[in-house]
């Protein structure tokens, strides 16, 4: 049973970035979200992966540009070795390469600095739940990324895994970026039975969040890139 609200316990965060001023600016901004706990601050990939080994927190706030070791390369050791900690890459820029190599190395969350607290906040609760925290811009460069990398050029088969057909068009939709409510909203339903649907189909296909979804969905070839 979930925790109400007030007795929920804040996530512990660790931040890893290698400006001194951005890493005490995101320290500061997180201590004064509600729901967040900064239990350490790395100044480079290294560092990052020594705090997540002695502090186990439940989420780092991963830069990508970091001396020593860069953030793709701290995130692969660190799901591999720490796999109850996620990353949130936190990013100046939506770099397609660099946000494609953290997402394979494991981050399961993006944003940029400019996000504000709500997105953070945000972001972080998703990871922990198992969805995909990914800024809506981002999400958006990730799947035109994932499209030119992964999608197939034959005809789109028959619902693989043993998907239904209504499982199969959940799939699609979620590949295509909706969210459970506007999922909802398109094929008249509720959203209780939209989780249902997508809880069947991760089931199916061996998938643990959306993220994997997309790309499942990509590769399957039951989404492909819009021509525009």
């Amino acid at each position: 049973m979930t925790a109400p609200e007030g007795e929920r316990k804040p996530a512990r965060v660790v931040v890893a970035d290698d400006q001194t001023v951005v890493r005490e600016g995101i320290v500061m901004l997180l201590g004064l979200l509600p729901g967040l706990e900064v239990v350490g601050a790395a100044g480079d990939g290294e560092e990052a992966v020594r705090l997540v080994r002695e502090l186990a927190p439940d989420v780092v706030l991963m830069d990508l540009r970091m001396p020593r070791c860069d953030g793709v390369e701290a995130t692969r050791r660190i799901r591999t070795g720490y796999p109850g900690t996620q990353v949130v890459v936190l990013t100046t820029f939506a770099d397609d390469e660099s946000l494609f190599a953290a997402l394979r190395a494991g981050a399961r969350g993006y944003l940029t600095k400019d996000a504000g607290g709500e997105e953070i906040v945000r972001a972080v609760q998703n990871v922990l739940s198992g969805e995909a925290g990914l800024a809506p811009g981002i999400q958006l460069r990730l799947l035109e990324r994932l499209s030119e990398a992964e999608v197939r050029t034959t005809a789109p088969p028959e619902p693989p895994d043993g998907l239904t057909v209504r499982e199969s068009e959940v799939l699609v939709l979620i590949g295509e970026g909706l969210t459970n409510q506007e999922i909802a909203r398109q094929l008249h339903v509720s959203t209780a039975t939209v989780k249902t649907h997508i809880n069947n189909l991760f089931a199916k296909a061996g998938l643990k969040d959306r993220a994997q979804a997309v790309r499942y969905a990509y590769a399957k070839g039951l989404v492909r890139p819009r021509v525009e």
